[in-house]
């Protein structure tokens, strides 16, 4: 099927909003506790709420973008995302903000979901790998731009004006999709079930081996990437004592590499194909992270010695995730919204216990992150392992 080229721009704002959702508003945290009478730390309760939502409205969106086609749940969620952000500028407590932040992930989730059932419609091996990057390029610069915008916004207005943002931005997404996005899901492939077929649908998607294993894969090297961006932090202001500008420069430079990683990959893949370009990122992954820890416990070193290696951790992610998500999808066009929306579960669940996991084990080291950083690029060189090899 071919598409226009500025699909690819489209899917990538759509698939933007989480991220951007997520790290614009972590600076105005200390903010919106003073303004509405909450406890130093009582603003995560708003960030358990946005992943709780998140986790929901993936499971569910992609089963029913398989039902509906993929244009009208896209419509309904980012006008679902749009007007709760708008709920979230003028809320008034901490709990109506936390309950608005959940339908915000809610409906937030069906950019994330949907797009990818969207490239799997349009695209499958090769051609499905090249648009996915287009996708990153737009999905990587979210991270890197959210904070800084976060920041600058604070600095000229209220911690209001970061949600007015969100509700400006989702309403742009949702025009978008209503006056240009094609429906790709023609009718007769639409799928009707009841919930115990839903159910039966899933469990056959889980059994397909080539679906659990490049989706773990994705979720372990997701899990590594949570792990980085919870630690990060604490060890290079904390620890080395670099300036937060310097350490944002640091994380752009890394999310960089991940861009720039998820732009040459479409040409290694015409000459060397998928199956090649993922070994190699994960034997990169897991040998950066191998170094990673060996600095880590065996220092002192500088932040040099520890940020180089998840420089190319990140990096081989470029080449890794998108090459995974289409590898999990190859197999199921036919459900390709239930199997996206299960990708995304479990690479969700998975990022968001390694995110946890390096609050709970911080020490004042380098060490809790670069363990989950191993685990995570161990996890995935053992799914590359049991992963089917194509012809």
């Amino acid at each position: 099927m071919t598409f226009p080229a500025w699909l690819p721009l489209l899917l990538g704002l759509l698939s933007a909003v989480g991220p951007l959702s997520t790290d614009m508003y972590l600076p105005a945290f200390p903010a919106i506790e003073e303004a509405l009478g909450g406890r130093p730390g009582t603003a995560q309760l708003t960030l358990a709420t946005w992943f709780v939502g998140l986790a929901i409205g993936q499971i569910t969106q992609g089963t029913l973008s398989d039902r509906y086609g993929r244009r009208w749940p896209l419509i309904v969620g980012t006008a679902l995302y749009t007007l709760a952000s708008v709920g979230c500028a003028v809320a008034p407590d901490l709990v109506t903000l936390s309950v608005l932040r959940l339908l915000c992930g809610f409906g937030g989730s069906a950019g994330m979901v949907i797009t990818r059932a969207i490239v799997r419609d349009l695209a499958d091996g090769h051609a499905a790998a090249r648009l996915m990057s287009k996708l990153m390029l737009v999905m990587g610069a979210a991270p890197i731009l959210a904070p800084t915008l976060g920041g600058v916004v604070l600095i000229f207005s209220g911690w209001q004006a970061i949600f007015w943002i969100c509700a400006a931005y989702g309403g742009l997404c949702c025009l978008l999709v209503a006056l240009f996005l094609p429906e790709t899901l023609p009718q007769a492939r639409r799928v009707r079930l009841g919930l115990g077929g839903i159910i039966s649908r899933y469990a056959a998607i889980l059994r397909e081996r080539g679906f659990i294993t490049h989706a773990l894969m994705g979720g372990f090297a997701m899990s590594g990437m949570f792990a980085y961006l919870g630690g990060s932090p604490g060890v290079f202001i904390d620890l080395f004592h670099l300036s937060p500008s310097l350490y944002g420069a640091l994380f752009g430079v890394s999310a960089a590499g991940f861009i720039a990683a998820s732009q040459i990959n479409p040409r290694l893949l015409t000459r060397f194909g998928a199956e090649r370009v993922m070994r190699v990122a994960v034997r990169v992954f897991l040998a950066a992270t191998v170094v990673l820890t060996a600095v880590a416990f065996v220092g002192p070193w500088g932040w040099v010695a520890v940020w180089a290696p998840i420089f190319f951790a990140m990096s081989s992610q470029g080449f890794l995730m998108p090459n995974a998500v289409v590898g999990a999808l190859s197999r199921h066009a036919a459900n390709a919204g239930a199997a996206s929306a299960l990708m995304g579960t479990m690479q969700f669940c998975l990022g968001a216990v390694s995110g946890l996991a390096v609050g709970v084990l911080s020490d004042g080291t380098a060490r809790p992150m670069a363990l989950l950083m191993l685990a995570g690029a161990i996890g995935a060189a053992i799914c590359d392992l049991g992963r089917p090899r194509r012809a």
